[in-house]
């Protein structure tokens, strides 16, 4: 039966520490019902609303034949920034997109915040193709994507074995804002999260919602459990086919609504029997408002498609424009690089000609012909990032990020 229990904490320092975080106490620790134990039902106004947020996730998949998928990696990225900016890192969006760069090939300039969500993008996507694939998902294997998404510091890789806490005093956990279960229980918690996510007990979404929240009250690692756990929101979105053309932009939306957001995994935490329907009251208000950050964030996606597919266009007409005042034929070959690099820009936003050159399989005189006559048109601007290397942007999709990040504060 879930509930708190009481904790007592001793000092593990002794000195360099202020007298005040030097404290012997009580605290207590929630511990949660297991997965399986959720005997969860909804009345006739939620589960409408989850069937119309998961029709509107389905559509996606088949969005103007196809124009999600191409745009997959924009998407991707849109999500890694969010996904950043809940947890406190605010990186520009041409910043990550400079990381993604320095991936390829060596970029001077680039912000430590922006390093670290060029490789959330990496993981995630491989997140939701390995893991999807897999006939059962593991311990191991989340203990995996947490060292993937966290190769900085080897301190925080594996399974707790001490008590974290969330908020309050750094040294004692006996103000925190939450204290997860203690270390002794982690394994079994997570051994039932992944039974869970290996299962179908819910609709894709209710799972993913559940999922996500029980592993935030797990929070299983020392550091870096945000980013596992909306990594996992993908993982089952994907395993349940709910989403299969790209990744939902659901950080989109929860970095906005921040307040709904905590206030949610709060109410998810209930005390007492989940037969009793006034005791899990709370994790149907979670599972409401995480179902509207889902259907927000498939309205958002259906909308920077079009967006984009609008961009692509007068891109197109500012290189016929250009060519033209050359005398040459307004639109280039389907098959040239220059048409090609329109269709490319929304994925890969700064290129170098080298890497254009890897990218489409042209040659590099092709790859800077193209570059520059998108340049000469105004769809991409140049900035050094070597003393001897150009590298091109096309603001207008980094942009289109900034701009969705703050029509979530909006359609709130």
């Amino acid at each position: 039966m879930a509930g708190w229990s009481e904790g007592q904490w001793e000092p593990t320092v002794v000195g360099g520490v202020p007298r005040r975080d030097l404290r012997t106490g009580t605290y207590a620790r929630y511990v949660p019902d297991l997965l399986e134990a959720h005997p969860l039902t909804f009345d006739s106004t939620l589960a409408r609303k989850i069937a119309d947020a998961e029709r509107a996730v389905r559509a996606l998949n088949t969005l103007g034949g196809g124009s999600l998928a191409s745009i997959a990696r924009f998407l991707l990225r849109s999500e890694a920034i969010a996904s950043s900016r809940i947890e406190g890192v605010a990186p520009s969006a041409k910043q990550v997109a400079l990381a993604e760069l320095g991936g390829r090939e060596h970029v001077r300039g680039v912000s430590e915040q922006a390093q670290p969500v060029a490789n959330n993008m990496t993981v995630v996507r491989e997140a939701t193709t390995a893991l999807v694939a897999a006939n059962d998902v593991t311990v191991d294997d989340i203990v995996a994507l947490h060292r993937a998404l966290m190769p900085e510091d080897a301190r925080h890789h594996g399974l707790r074995t001490v008590q974290n806490w969330i908020g309050g005093s750094d040294w004692h956990p006996i103000d925190a804002d939450f204290v997860p279960p203690p270390a002794e229980l982690v394994r079994g918690l997570m051994s039932d999260l992944v039974d869970f996510i290996n299962g179908a007990a819910h609709s894709p979404l209710v799972q993913a919602a559940l999922v996500h929240a029980q592993f935030e009250t797990i929070h299983p690692f020392t550091d870096g459990n945000g980013r596992v756990g909306r990594a996992l929101i993908h993982t089952v979105l994907a395993r349940r086919g709910l989403t299969t053309t790209a990744i939902l932009p659901i950080s989109l939306v929860l970095s906005t609504w921040r307040d709904r957001y905590v206030a949610g995994l709060v109410a998810y935490r209930y005390q007492g029997d989940p037969a009793e329907a006034a005791s899990i009251a709370g994790v149907r208000a979670w599972v409401s408002t995480f179902v509207e950050a889902a259907e927000s964030a498939a309205t958002q996606s259906a909308d920077l498609a079009e967006k984009v597919e609008a961009l692509r266009a007068a891109w197109s007409t500012r290189v016929a424009s250009t060519r033209e005042s050359l005398g040459l034929r307004p639109t280039p070959r389907a098959d040239s690089a220059s048409a090609r690099l329109l269709q490319l820009l929304p994925e890969a936003p700064v290129v170098t000609a080298s890497t254009l050159q890897q990218i489409l399989g042209v040659s590099f005189p092709a790859a800077s012909t193209a570059l520059d006559e998108l340049r000469q048109a105004g769809v991409v601007t140049t900035f050094k990032i070597e003393r001897r290397a150009t590298a091109y942007l096309a603001t207008e999709v980094l942009d289109l990020i900034t701009v969705a990040e703050r029509q979530g504060s909006l359609i709130e």
